[in-house]
């Protein structure tokens, strides 16, 4: 696996003193209260630190000028919490209708305060006199888990999409690492490449396409550039035109992806073998999870992928996650991208499919319950060819439960629910405190926690088990 992540782009830092000409204040306890953030959803007034006109005078209010700089200061690549505020999951986390309606509440204009042991109970939504109501109490505990779990997914996302490189630009420079290749794709050849702008510095992968490989079309190009940033897509920052780079071992533009990845599923299938069963076919699932996450993010652009091929599936280790977790999938063959046919919403189902049926290879006879679960799934893809998003609950399904036992109606999946997000937040609580940094699978599970509902659970196990 590679080294440590390269540190994000930051601004330059202005010449000259930080601080500026003039007093030097000694009250630091008045300085430290300027600079602290505001709460959320609280005046920023500045509150009167003495109303006694005998006390002592504090000295003048610090500049304005010498506040923003304070707050602009360069994070050297620690994630920022605006960003972890502003990442909001793809579908709302309250009006869930997996909790008998008691989710239902529409959330506060601003980002609630984050809830400690001595937050009021009126803050919680409950009056006293509905605290002798176990159903009003109920009802709010699964809501608080529910909007906990949702806070946790988007901070762990900010630090797992964090330190992205913007776009490039005449004022960057461009070196190369490595005259060999870092990876050989199906069609592509990787190169490391360091982007530098005064002091901030990005390692990028220039992408080049092999000899005889066919020409991406210049309607997959454009959707590649066009696309937001996603998890599981390829993104692109610029082009390096011919001759621009000195010493390229390649001939012609190459385009440069913000990520460097480190193999293909392809040659993680060869390095694994049939080694380890339960674990292999647990990270089968983790992979096929974050393709139909990629492949669902295409279909909302009115996109499909027409072949799947594992040696152009790109993994690396997800960042400031450990190396020992799963990796991180790419999707990067644009080259079969085309629009994708009006009315189809399984278009994906068959590739799913075939894929799914390679990565098994021989483990499918395995008396191991994920291989079995994922055999079943492959099968019932060309059956009954479900959408990409119903493919992607039953995967979280066979990772994360319920089995086949609260299939049918009447079956308590709402309970289940409650308990499952309850459990996973102790078991995430146990983990900080013992100093471990959550993972992927961690990231992915909280989603899957956070967006489901009882309908979506009927819908997977019917598709499982129906």
């Amino acid at each position: 696996m590679s080294g440590p992540e390269p540190p994000a782009e930051t601004p330059p830092e202005p010449r000259g003193a930080l601080w500026p000409a003039g007093h030097i204040y000694s009250n630091l306890g008045e300085v430290r209260a300027h600079l602290l953030p505001s709460k959320a959803c609280r005046s920023r007034a500045p509150r009167s630190l003495s109303s006694d006109p005998g006390a002592p005078r504090s000295p003048p209010p610090l500049p304005k000028k010498m506040l923003t700089r304070a707050r602009s200061l360069p994070t050297h690549g620690v994630g920022c919490p605006s960003s972890a505020r502003t990442a909001q999951p793809r579908r709302p986390l309250l009006g869930s209708p997996s909790v008998d309606g008691s989710e239902a509440q529409a959330g506060p204009a601003c980002a609630p305060a984050p809830l400690t042991s001595s937050t009021p109970h009126g803050a919680l939504g409950l009056a006293a006199r509905h605290l002798q109501s176990p159903e009003a109490l109920h009802a709010a505990l699964a809501a608080l888990h529910l909007r906990a779990l949702g806070r946790i997914h988007a901070r762990m996302g900010a630090r797992l999409l964090g330190g992205r490189p913007g776009p490039c630009g005449p004022e960057h420079g461009l070196r190369l690492l490595d005259s060999v290749p870092c990876l050989e794709s199906g069609d592509a050849l990787y190169y490391r490449v360091v982007r530098v702008h005064q002091d901030a510095w990005h390692v990028l992968a220039a992408k080049v396409p092999k000899l005889g490989a066919a020409a991406t079309p210049a309607w997959g190009e454009e959707l590649q550039a066009s696309l937001a940033p996603h998890f599981n897509l390829q993104g692109l920052c610029g082009l390096v035109p011919e001759g621009a780079l000195p010493g390229a071992p390649w001939t012609g533009p190459a385009a440069l992806a913000t990520e460097v990845p480190e193999s293909t599923v392809a040659q993680w299938l060869a390095q694994v073998g049939t080694e380890r069963p339960a674990e292999f076919a647990w990270t089968v699932a983790l992979l096929l999870l974050q393709l139909s996450a990629a492949l669902e993010h295409l279909e909302a652009h009115g996109a499909a992928l027409v072949e799947l091929r594992p040696e152009n599936l790109l993994l690396l280790a997800p960042r400031g996650c450990a190396a020992a977790g799963p990796p991180r999938l790419l999707l990067a063959d644009f080259g079969r991208v085309h629009p994708q046919p009006k009315g189809a919403p399984g278009a994906h189902a068959l590739l799913l499919g075939h894929l799914l049926r390679a990565l098994l290879g021989p483990a499918a006879p395995w008396a191991v319950p994920m291989a079995q679960g994922l055999e079943r799934l492959a099968a019932r893809l060309p059956q009954t060819r479900p959408s990409t998003a119903q493919t992607r609950g039953a995967l979280q399904t066979l990772l994360w439960g319920p089995g086949p036992g609260l299939r049918g109606r009447g079956a308590p999946r709402g309970p289940w629910l409650q308990l499952r997000r309850a459990l996973l937040l102790v078991r995430l609580a146990e983990r900080a405190t013992a100093g471990e940094v959550p993972d992927l699978e961690d990231w992915l599970h909280c989603e899957y926690l956070a967006e489901a509902t009882e309908t979506s659970l009927g819908h997977a196990l019917e598709l499982l088990w129906g």
